[in-house]
């Protein structure tokens, strides 16, 4: 463990702490001291990952839930609440990537991405900026994508959604920053993740390691006094 990292002893949730980003920041913010509580969808995998970092001092617990309904992110929020009192640090890590034409995607496949996306950060912020408010300290950490700036084709929806995102942390960035809770949209290029594998005509060799962006994540939330990157693009060095 990091010793005398501004974030020891916050309590944290993290959505899609089990994927490949998530897992990682999850580990990287397990290093600084972060009380720990993780959701996804596989409990085995959450359970693994319990385990692994059983090694720091520090209380971990995990739910699980399906983001693309409501009454199970009322059921993470609740159950969160009860184990860990509040929360300090919010990072909504968990999205899906949708890759078909405008014409061969579905109404369901716009529903699902739009739910998992952006609705559950916005009901998961709704719940629980209220306390970091009160306590006068927070961070939320919403994981946007290069796809915030940019339209490509065959992913209409996902960059759709993921522009809704990066508006939605503009403006809490504004609402909450005069209460000392901060708010970043890290919007990476394409990621060396199960994910990142359904990226096409791209190579998977020159994706960004997850490890790095987790690395840098836990870096920007650390600042305490003025300074504050609020929108960050993470690119990869070579694109071919």
């Amino acid at each position: 463990m990091m010793k005398h990292s501004i974030l020891e002893n916050k309590n944290t949730l993290i959505t899609g702490a089990s994927g490949g980003l998530g897992r990682e920041i999850t580990i990287e913010l397990a290093k600084r001291g972060c009380n720990l509580y993780l959701t996804g969808r596989d409990a085995t995998k959450l359970e693994r990952l319990k385990n692994e970092l059983s090694l720091y001092d520090i209380k971990i617990e995990y739910g699980m839930g399906d983001l693309r309904y409501i009454e199970d992110i009322n059921a993470i929020i609740a159950d969160a609440k009860e184990k860990l009192l509040h929360i300090d640090i919010l990072v909504n890590c968990a999205g899906i990537f949708p890759v078909a034409s405008i014409i061969e995607s579905t109404l369901q496949d716009y529903e699902d991405c739009f739910n998992i996306n952006v609705r559950a950060p916005f009901l998961l912020c709704k719940a629980l900026v209220e306390g970091m408010v009160e306590r006068g300290w927070g961070r939320i950490v919403n994981i946007g994508s290069s796809s915030a700036y940019h339209g490509f084709k065959e992913t209409s929806i996902y960059c759709a959604s993921k522009h809704a995102l990066l508006g939605l942390s503009r403006s809490l960035h504004d609402e909450l920053k005069e209460h000392n809770v901060r708010t970043f949209c890290i919007s990476p290029g394409s990621i060396r993740t199960e994910m990142g594998k359904k990226v096409k005509n791209q190579d998977f060799e020159t994706f960004i390691d997850p490890k790095e962006i987790a690395e840098y994540i836990s870096f920007v939330i650390s600042f305490a006094t003025e300074l504050v990157s609020e929108e960050i693009c993470l690119n990869r060095m070579v694109i071919r």
